[in-house]
């Protein structure tokens, strides 16, 4: 017998329904009981697809409501529903898939999906071969409801449609879905493409057995009327550009002329997917060569569509020139993720090792909109090009942007400022001649009328700024920093917004260039303080701690203390420990203390007292979460870490002065904790500070090391590069204040560290620079060897070599010598462990610059002890190797 609902029960559900539409929030609540009530009885989730699916006399919205109170059900304790009613409930959307109503179709083909996301796939052989079979129907409704749900099990499942769990049905699918290319209903060929979209990607077998067809059949959907169908080909070209290049090859002309239609597409959801098509195709190898003939038509599309629309506008209020006063709604303020504290090396060779791409906060500020849309893709599209032809994209461009930058229309005007700033990186050295004449100009346009226009020449000036600091101060640095602070306390809070970025980034380029300035740069960075609403306060945080990492100990001076401080400490004191907005103060504080050194002495205490206490909270939390975790919520571990890298900042700043606080505080027990901490971000930073503490106050360090060494030796684990590296740092300070006493505990790390300074060189891709754990390994093994080199030497020869090619690239310093005095030791203990790799070791030597004497008359030794061993013929065969500058420098530096 088949299921029929009690008629009073179908009322009582309806009722319900219909409540739940209601405004009143008393009503709402009354719902939610009622439902968590209902939800006892399995039979409840019957009467709600019976209204789904049976009841074609009550309204959409209600129908589709019932749909989606069973999806949540679903969602929830599907596992709980007895097999009756999981099948009764099954069978329905099946046969109703085809439900005149768009609204109802949509709603049966999401209930499938999250039932098939139950892991019921396997368990609903039928469903697949049915939803295929009905594609065939005559009725267009069955076709497309079922194409819809179809569409959201390939979104859902790729993976598993491809597997053997289910005998491959992909096979089946993927011919059948390119049959449908053609069909009569723009709607049900949007569907097809969209449904094999879904494997591009993931270069599923069954596709790529079809990729010609699939190839060919785009083409012929290249001008089909519907603009949904039109978005979804330019979303596979964009796709197939990535997995299957050379399948496009022989196209590419024609599909490059197709995509520069699509670019101006009228329609901005088709004209967005196309314009991807240029950020990908700038990452292929083959750009260059397929793109050059065509710039002359691209150049002028993608800065049209740099312009903002009519839209953005009105998104943005772009007609609204003061907004200072109101009030940033919550939603508008991105949360922020603090990153945690890696030591790195003050002195690797080199500049910008950092990796100066565009990130997504140095977007050309439209965050409020923060979509992607069009004007948004053409300029990193424009960006990306620009690195890839250069100053061949010049010739192209140049015409343009003088009509744009001079234009009377402020839009336009405003969209020649993007471009300008969209090719200054890869366009540097060709702009190099016009800039003498265009900063003047862009620096004007900091005051022009228009809000937008004034924070879009913020973004573009800051993409400057290391040519304006290579220019005398007086002709660029000066004018641009006094009309940027003048920006910063501008009316308009995105205008606030892009200053205060883009002085943060002047700040980094310029360092102590602007130690002149400090007294008038702080007086407006102070009266922003007073002026600004929630966001861009926190955005003057950065700009406050960038300031103090760019000009260091200039900032101690008695006068900029008194100025700097009070706003800051009093925002400390107003905000509750609970408030996220102690992140980027905690951040800038951090700073602020490490430039400020012993001008941070009167206000340390409190901020120390503080971190000391939001780290204890954090770990009580953390555990109360990990012994109830039904009654407690988990902690937001960010406290901890930022305030672990604040007293990283005071201990660096303060040296021996932090020793009072330390010694009245249970730091060294949290620290305990927070190094075994499992998340790996806490771990980084509390070694970052157990290192700081091992400088600045050993003999409270000293008592903890037998239960220290242990955790330090177990995250020599080069998985996670920056808890490696700091782990590693910290050995080696502990070492240097250890002296002898570190022999019982060369054992628990030695082999870890000799392992990773040989394994092949960790890919670069990692988010960090790897270079810091490369050069912070052999630092410490050398520190280690300097303390106990009889401990050490024996494994010399396992590691020399990779050693000294490690460790030749680094200006001199602190931890370079105490490093090369530690392999001149082990050398002298066992010399056998270099003679293989000596020319390694004479070349680590010779990249020194001016070692102290009592380092140089070590090399002296050593050098000219191999050369006696050897005697004078064969030193001459050997050093014949040399590379002509090598056997210079050691000649002269050391007569040998």
């Amino acid at each position: 017998m088949e299921w029929q609902p009690d008629e009073q029960g179908l009322q009582q559900v309806l009722q319900l329904l219909k409540d739940s539409q209601s405004p009143n929030t008393a009503t709402q609540r009354a719902v939610q009981q009622k439902l968590e009530q209902l939800n006892q009885f399995p039979d409840f989730n019957n009467y709600l697809i019976f209204v789904l699916t049976r009841l074609k006399t009550e309204d959409e919205p209600t129908r589709s409501l019932s749909g989606l109170i069973l999806k949540n059900n679903v969602k929830a304790h599907y596992q709980n529903f007895p097999p009756a009613v999981a099948d009764f409930i099954k069978q329905e959307c099946l046969n109703n898939i085809g439900d005149p109503s768009p609204l109802i179709r949509a709603t049966i083909g999401i209930l499938i999906t999250t039932i098939t996301s139950k892991g019921e796939l396997q368990t609903w052989p039928e469903l697949l071969p049915q939803l295929c079979n009905l594609l065939n129907s005559e009725d267009y409704n069955t076709c497309e409801g079922s194409f819809g749900a179809l569409q959201k099990i390939c979104e859902d499942s790729s993976e598993l449609l491809e597997s053997d769990a289910l005998n491959r049905p992909l096979n089946i699918m993927i011919p059948k879905f390119l049959q449908f290319f053609k069909h009569c209903s723009p709607k049900i060929r949007s569907h097809a493409i969209a449904c094999v979209n879904q494997f591009i990607i993931g270069r599923a077998q069954a596709l790529m057995d079809n990729i010609d067809t699939f190839i060919e059949s785009l083409f012929a959907l290249a001008t089909d009327e519907d603009s949904e169908v039109r978005k979804n080909v330019c979303r596979a070209l964009v796709m197939l550009l990535e997995v299957r290049i050379d399948r496009l090859i022989p196209h590419m002309h024609s599909i490059i002329q197709y995509m520069l239609q699509r670019t101006q597409d009228p329609d901005e959801n088709v004209s967005l997917e196309a314009c991807e098509f240029w950020l990908t195709l700038a990452e292929q190898p083959i750009c260059k060569e397929v793109l050059s003939g065509h710039l002359v038509q691209l150049i002028p599309i993608l800065v049209n569509g740099m312009k903002y629309s009519e839209i953005d506008i009105i998104l943005l209020k772009g007609d609204v020139e003061e907004d200072e006063a109101v009030p940033d709604s919550e939603q508008d303020i991105k949360p922020r993720f603090h990153k945690s504290r890696t030591v790195t090396l003050q002195h690797e060779g080199g500049e910008g090792e950092e990796g100066e791409d565009i990130d997504e906060d140095d977007d050309d500020d439209d965050d409020t909109l923060s979509d992607w849309n069009l004007r948004k893709c053409s300029a990193a599209a424009l960006d990306v090009l620009a690195n890839v032809f250069r100053d061949e994209l010049l010739p192209h461009l140049l015409p343009l942007l003088k009509g744009l930058l001079f234009s009377p229309d402020w839009v336009t005007k405003e969209s020649g400022i993007l471009v300008l700033g969209a090719i200054a990186e890869g366009c540097m050295q060709g702009m190099v001649p016009y800039l003498p004449e265009l900063l003047p100009h862009l620096i004007a346009c900091l005051c022009d009328k228009k809000a937008l226009v004034r924070s879009i020449a913020c973004w573009t000036l800051s993409r400057y700024a290391h040519w304006v600091v290579s220019q005398p101060p007086d002709s660029h640095l000066k004018p641009l920093m006094t009309e940027l602070l003048k920006r910063i306390l501008d009316g308009n809070k995105r205008v606030q917004e892009a200053a205060c970025s883009a002085f943060a980034t002047l700040e980094e380029e310029a360092c102590t260039e602007l130690v002149p300035y400090l007294s008038f740069i702080l007086d407006t960075l102070v009266f922003a303080f007073g002026k600004y609403q929630h966001k861009n306060l926190l955005i003057l945080y950065d700009a406050i701690g960038t300031l103090a990492d760019s000009v260091g100990h200039h900032l101690n001076q008695p006068e900029y203390i008194q100025k700097l401080m009070p706003p800051l400490i009093a925002k400390w004191n107003e905000l509750k420990d609970e408030d996220k907005d102690l992140f980027p103060l905690l951040e800038c504080l951090s700073s602020v203390a490490t430039a400020l050194q012993s001008g941070f002495l009167p206000y340390c205490e409190p901020v120390y007292q503080r971190c000391v206490t939001l780290v204890q909270k954090t770990l009580a939390q953390a555990m109360m979460y990990n012994q109830h975790p039904d009654q407690y919520e988990a902690p937001d571990k960010d406290f901890m870490i930022v305030a672990l890298d604040l007293l990283s900042g005071l201990a660096e700043g303060l040296g021996g002065s932090v020793d009072q606080l330390v010694a009245r505080s249970n730091i060294m027990t949290l620290l305990f904790q927070c190094m075994q901490d499992p998340m790996p971000e806490v771990r980084q930073s509390s070694f970052a500070l157990l290192g700081d503490l091992t400088k600045a106050c050993f003999p409270h360090v000293k008592p903890c090391i037998a239960e220290f060494m242990p955790i330090l030796g177990l995250n020599l684990n080069p998985e996670f590069i920056s808890v490696c590296n700091n782990a590693t740092w910290a050995i080696g300070e502990i070492a240097m204040q250890m002296g002898a006493d570190m022999q019982p505990y060369v054992g628990l790390v030695l082999n870890n560290l000799v392992e990773i300074i040989n394994r092949p060189n960790t890919p670069k891709t990692l988010l960090e620079n790897t270079g810091t754990v490369l050069t912070q390994t052999p630092i410490t093994i050398g520190r280690l060897g300097y303390v106990c080199p009889q401990e050490v030497s024996p494994m010399l020869q396992q590691f020399i070599r990779p050693w000294c090619t490690s460790l030749r690239n680094i200006r001199d310093n602190e931890e370079k010598d105490s490093a090369f005095r530690g392999i001149c030791m082990m050398i002298g203990v066992n010399p056998a462990g270099v003679v293989q790799d000596f020319i390694f070791f004479c070349d680590a030597v010779a990249s020194w610059v001016s070692p102290k004497d009592d380092l140089r008359d070590m090399f002296y030794k050593i050098l000219h002890g191999f050369k006696d061993q050897v005697g004078e013929e064969n030193w001459q065969q050997f050093s014949e190797q040399f590379p002509p500058l090598l056997k210079e420098r050691l000649s002269a530096c050391y007569g040998v």
